[in-house]
């Protein structure tokens, strides 16, 4: 039997159109989207499908959207026979991994998703924090040049420990672009800009960390059906409480991304399918170990392709 792990993808791996081809095709989906709706409260369907693009990147839109996304893809590859043995989302993904495990109810997951968003954009100010992403140096590497640079009132960390030669860095501004261009003069091969509207995964983010503790407390978590490797400490998780922890702790530490891949490696998975919008996750994973099989489930197209190639 084919050992499968669904990988969930996190911000910016959205795009105008995103389940726009399930919603016109596949009656649940779109009733996951009326869900969803009526949970937000306004009609993210129409933004998803028409954009403007620079409304579906405001992060309390982003969030949702991908979840609805993902879980759209969960439900359809399901409807077909095809399950998972253990789990794992980046970022904003670890919630709907959690839907996907049965840890957290689809609803909740909307509503929490679309208050992380704005808890977030609340947190810093817009142009005082930035993100970007190091090519071509290993973690501990930037790590130094962050520990360098870094002081309370200008700081900058590792955030996104995607793979061993791609590291996204955040933090203040002027920090952020200084370890940018030191990472370059030290042999990066690119150092590049993030489009995004706030310094996530690091420090600056903990007033939305205790603004987002108080609703996960307040939220119902069940223990998990499989395994999901959660990003704070890349190790499998199932248990409802701590699914709830790590969710909070997850907000200003790093996704420790390619220690996850490597969780998936030692579980001696044979298949990865992202469930959702674009092919980031898989794509890191198949660079990262080319014996692990790697599909995306987006819409009806790559669904037959996934389907034949794993039945």
């Amino acid at each position: 039997m084919v050992k499968i792990a669904f990988v969930f993808p996190g911000q910016g791996s959205q795009f105008v159109g995103m389940g726009k081809d399930f919603y016109d095709h596949v009656p649940e989906a779109r009733q996951l989207f009326e869900e969803a709706n009526e949970v937000l409260g306004y009609d993210l369907a129409s933004i998803c499908f028409n954009g403007p693009d620079e409304t579906l990147r405001l992060t309390e839109n982003t969030q949702p959207a991908l979840l609805i996304h993902s879980t759209m893809a969960l439900n359809i590859l399901r409807e077909n026979g095809i399950n998972s043995v253990l789990a794992a989302g980046h970022s904003l993904g670890e919630f709907s991994a959690l839907v996907a495990a049965g840890a957290l109810e689809f609803k909740d997951a909307v509503r929490l998703v679309r208050l992380r968003g704005q808890f977030m954009q609340a947190a810093v100010p817009v142009g005082i924090g930035s993100m970007a992403a190091i090519i071509g140096l290993p973690a501990e590497a930037i790590q130094d040049l962050c520990d360098k640079v870094s002081s309370e009132s200008n700081l900058v960390q590792p955030a996104n420990l995607n793979s061993p030669v791609q590291t996204v860095i955040a933090g203040h501004k002027e920090s952020v672009d200084k370890v940018s261009e030191n990472a370059l003069a030290a042999g990066a091969k690119k150092a590049v800009v993030l489009p995004v509207s706030a310094p996530f995964h690091s420090a600056l983010m903990k007033p939305a960390e205790i603004r987002l503790q108080k609703e996960l407390e307040d939220t119902e978590f069940y223990d998990l059906s499989f395994p999901v490797i959660n990003n704070i400490e890349a190790k499998p998780i199932t248990k409802g409480n701590v699914a709830r922890e790590s969710l909070v702790k997850q907000v200003c530490s790093p996704v420790r991304w390619s220690e996850t891949m490597q969780c998936i490696v030692d579980n001696q998975i044979d298949a990865v399918v992202e469930l959702g919008s674009g092919k980031v996750l898989s794509g890191l994973m198949r660079r990262f170990d080319k014996n692990i099989k790697c599909f995306q489930v987006g819409d009806r197209e790559s669904l037959s392709q996934t389907l034949a190639a794993l039945k």
